[in-house]
């Protein structure tokens, strides 16, 4: 991946991945059906957030394991 930082012009960064929740039933449920992709600056933090898809396997072994 070709990053440059917006905030400080870095070009070293960290990947990682958030799950949360999303609608009355999931709240409910603590389903954590909305994933997002993180790109974190390695020198001052400023962080992104990228919305991926998640499959409804994966939200329902989400659930069972809650």
């Amino acid at each position: 991946m070709n990053y440059s930082c917006p905030k400080c012009g870095n070009t070293s960064y960290e990947i990682d991945e958030m799950r949360a929740t999303g609608g009355r039933f999931a709240k409910i449920f603590d389903v954590q059906n909305k994933k997002f992709s993180s790109v974190t600056c390695k020198k001052c933090t400023f962080t992104e957030f990228y919305k991926t898809k998640t499959s409804a396997l994966g939200n329902i072994f989400d659930f069972f394991t809650n």
